[in-house]
């Protein structure tokens, strides 16, 4: 990129020590002179006392004065040239690193996120600067590709139902003596499903911008709208539910937190034992947090398989599409819920079977 017409910042810094330097300089002249040359007589009268004595010459501050100008010129001449040279040189060595880094920015912003600057040397400003940049560089290169896959999947996921949709239209007009009230409900199904899944993906975005108002939160009660929300659902699947634990007060968007707290118990309850099921609630209070846990009995699973469920369209079984199945955005939504409250997420398998779920959130005063 062309720069604008004026100085570079290496001109400006050159100027600037070797007018430091010329300035030193006559200070140092004048100093000499103000300090020294004015004890000199202007005039000196020299008094012989007989004719044998040797007549010796009396400096006087004319004579000096002939002899120190054209020296003390010549010294700021070349205080001149030494500081334009070795300004020039030291701004270039001390701006080096910013060279670097306007490089690794300008590959960046052309879309290569994968250059890293690591400047060597010591830890200085300029290095701070750069570890930093690099840091922001790695941070930067998973959001994009989390985003790319999580647009891939949403895309394939959106795809499903419009493909069911229209196979659905074309047996029904195809065949116009085909059963309507049949096409018509599983469009609906298909229909509701698509919907269910616009909403989640709404409600991902809101959360990820964090654009939503702060109040006073208690998770103790949202757990248990929660769990009295989803207990038809609970029964219906033989899943015992169990709550326990106290004021837990938070500060964030009631909603979210709800939403975060469905979710966390919908899917305790859905991926759970085929009977005989249980989930426990439980809220709790930290030195400096506010905890809520949701944890299940089901299948045993493995470390490597809970540090994936957090991803979108991932489900700790296999992907089917039953009822009340989900969307496979459940603990994605949780997990930026979560971040956005300045939160911690934290999965862990039970040994026993199943899966504990805990979440930490910054704690606040009760409310009066």
């Amino acid at each position: 990129m062309d720069r604008e017409p004026g100085l570079s910042v290496r001109l400006k810094l050159t100027l600037s020590y070797a007018g430091f330097l010329m300035i030193a300089g006559v200070l140092l002249l004048t100093a000499v002179w103000v300090f020294l040359l004015r004890y000199v007589p202007n005039r000196a009268t020299l008094i012989s006392r007989d004719d044998n004595s040797t007549h010796s010459v009396f400096p006087v501050r004319s004579a000096l004065l002939d002899v120190f100008a054209p020296r003390a010129a010549a010294v700021l001449a070349f205080l001149l040239v030494f500081g334009l040279v070795g300004g020039w040189i030291l701004a270039g060595r001390m701006l080096a690193p910013l060279t670097r880094i306007t490089h690794a920015t300008r590959t960046a912003a052309n879309g290569s996120l994968s250059h890293r600057i690591r400047l060597p040397g010591r830890k200085d400003e300029f290095r701070e600067l750069a570890d930093a940049f690099d840091a922001m560089l790695v941070r930067l290169e998973a959001h994009v590709a989390e985003q790319r896959r999580f647009a891939a999947n949403a895309s394939h996921e959106l795809r499903t139902p419009l493909a069911v949709s229209k196979a659905l239209l074309d047996m029904a007009r195809a065949d116009p003596t085909h059963d309507t009230g049949e096409v018509i409900d599983r469009l609906h199904t298909v229909n509701t499903r698509a919907i269910g899944l616009v909403e989640a993906l709404l409600l991902l975005s809101r959360a990820d911008q964090r654009s939503f108002t702060r109040e006073q939160v208690d998770l103790s009660l949202l757990a248990e709208e929660a769990t009295e929300t989803l207990l038809p659902l609970a029964e219906k699947r033989g899943v015992t539910l169990e709550t326990s634990g106290g004021i837990t007060p938070t500060i964030g968007s009631q909603a979210l937190l709800l939403q975060l707290t469905t979710n966390l118990v919908h899917n305790a309850i859905v991926h759970n034992l085929p009977e005989q099921g249980t989930v426990r609630v439980h809220t709790g209070v930290r030195p400096a947090a506010v905890v809520l846990t949701v944890e299940n009995t089901g299948e045993k699973l493995t470390p490597q398989l809970v540090s994936t469920l957090t991803e979108p369209f991932r489900r700790g079984t296999e992907r089917i599409h039953a009822d009340q199945a989900g969307v496979g955005l459940g603990l994605a939504i949780v997990k930026t819920i979560t971040q956005a409250h300045d939160g911690t997420l934290t999965l862990a398998p039970r040994p026993a079977g199943g899966i504990r779920v805990t979440v930490e959130l910054p704690t606040s005063p009760e409310p009066s």
